[in-house]
């Protein structure tokens, strides 16, 4: 017994960061495809396999499979660490693991049958939108309850961020699925018309504010510092990020619904809260940027640090291009155009999965008692292709929205439009095919990654760290 009381519950870690390597390269992979399907239309198979059906697929399985993964990883060998106590919970810890995939393979199963709600984020329909209820809420209890435990007066800021981030999302979650099921597959939501578009999108773009941003600045608050060997460069600075960050995400959904039947004041609330989100975001980034201070030449060396320093720098960039796409003027340029695919996956492909990767390269030679990775070289190699890979596709889409969104609106002296729609499609035709071959890029890096992680596993063993007495550091 005095065994596993000396010893971290690293086991959940290990499974949860092998998974996110695995469905990292599903959900990229679906990615790639529906990539193609724009360019090959003949590739649109029959009724399960078209781009209708596998795009909801591909964004699930990034964001709530890889994301997800990579989320309860982290958090799970995070506060244990930083709280010097062993994971709480027992029976519930293996219930968020086996949960959680089991709502991936009913999401993979269901979305291709073209079994959804049509909430953008939110498809899953509502026997499985209960069973994440289930997990999400023992995934609390284990996480708090840790926190409770904790040997060590201080709460680490990484934990404010993933405590914030898990109570967001099941806020989000419940007050966006409410529906009444009329059977085992279907049910109506219980909102209607612009009501149901404004839940949605406050749900839709705090799931980018919380799924896809507090979770992931707790990873940055603790693999960035462990990695420079540095410390955190401002602590004041993080815990103001914190806040104004949790209070202004809140309020941006609206900027999702510009020039639609959503009353004009609620438009302009949502404008301005996306413009002050710039503040604490940069806020974030500099924190992180500035914590290399003094440690800027492991960047040369350092391939973990390389991953988790760029997606920094993509963090800031998207964090600035959001807020000038809150604004109508620029809304109404950008909106409905590959301009916004390309700020989701500056977002997605440059911040979250960059930071996720680097965390995971760091936890998986811990975690199977190694010192580094099987291929040190090859996660040098994994973090240019994947690098490229975003830079291709966020410009081509950038470069192709601009266009489609200037097409759709040009008029000739007579007020007729300028442009036939399939104009826009042919002229776009060139960068979506740019866009597959960095989505490839993306792909390769990742498949090199479960090579390195399986090589790595092969030749290690599974352990759990020591539980540190609180004197010691985390």
């Amino acid at each position: 017994m005095s065994q596993t009381k000396a010893t971290y519950n690293d086991k959940v870690v290990r499974q949860f960061a092998v998974m996110t390597v695995i469905w990292g390269i599903v959900g990229m992979l679906v990615g790639v495809i529906i990539a193609a399907q724009l360019v090959w239309p003949e590739l649109n198979v029959g009724p399960y396999f078209h781009f209708g059906r596998l795009r909801p697929l591909h964004t699930n399985a990034v964001i709530f499979a890889f994301g997800g993964c990579a989320l309860f990883a982290t958090s799970y060998y995070v506060v244990q660490r930083t709280c010097h106590v062993r994971l709480w919970g027992g029976p519930l810890i293996p219930l968020t693991f086996w949960g959680w995939q089991l709502v991936i393979v009913l999401a993979a199963t269901t979305l291709p049958l073209g079994i959804t709600s049509g909430k953008e984020y939110a498809e899953l329909e509502w026997p499985i939108d209960l069973l994440i209820t289930v997990v999400w809420v023992a995934y609390a209890f284990v996480f708090f309850g840790t926190v409770g435990q904790r040997k060590v007066s201080h709460i680490y800021v990484a934990n404010w961020f993933y405590g914030g981030f898990i109570i967001a999302v099941a806020l989000l979650h419940i007050v966006n699925s409410m529906a009444m099921p009329i059977s085992l597959t279907k049910s109506y939501s219980v909102y209607a018309g612009t009501q149901d578009a404004m839940i949605q999108w406050w749900y839709g773009h705090n799931a980018v504010g919380f799924f896809l941003t507090a979770g992931f600045l707790g990873m940055m608050y603790y693999f960035v510092p462990k990695q420079a060997g540095r410390p955190v460069y401002s602590y004041r600075l993080s815990i103001v990020h914190f806040w104004a960050l949790i209070f202004t995400y809140m309020w941006a959904g609206p900027h999702h619904l510009h020039y639609t039947a959503l009353p004009d004041w609620t438009q302009s609330v949502g404008m301005v809260f996306s413009l002050i989100l710039l503040a604490p975001s940069w806020g974030g980034m500099i924190n992180g940027i500035m914590t290399l201070s003094g440690a800027w030449n492991k960047l040369r060396t350092d391939p973990i640090l390389k991953f988790l320093i760029t997606s920094l720098s993509f963090y800031g960039m998207s964090t600035f291009e959001g807020p000038m796409m809150a604004i109508k003027s620029v809304n109404a340029l950008s909106h409905y155009t590959d301009w916004t695919v390309g700020h989701v996956h500056s977002g997605a492909l440059g911040w979250v999965a960059m930071v996720s990767i680097g965390s995971i390269y760091f936890l998986l030679p811990k975690l199977f008692g190694r010192s580094e990775m099987y291929n040190h070289g090859l996660v040098t190699v994994h973090f240019w292709l994947a690098t490229v890979g975003t830079v291709l596709y966020i410009a081509a889409m950038w470069i192709a929205g601009v266009m489609q969104g200037l097409m759709w609106r040009a008029v000739n002296a007579d007020g007729s439009l300028a442009y036939a729609f399939v104009e826009g499609v042919k002229g776009s035709y060139p960068f979506w095919a740019v866009r597959w071959i960095g989505g490839l890029f993306f792909l390769a890096g990742m498949l090199l990654m479960a090579y390195n992680m399986f090589r790595t596993i092969a030749v290690g063993k599974a352990t759990n760290g020591p539980v540190l007495a609180p004197a010691g550091h985390h």
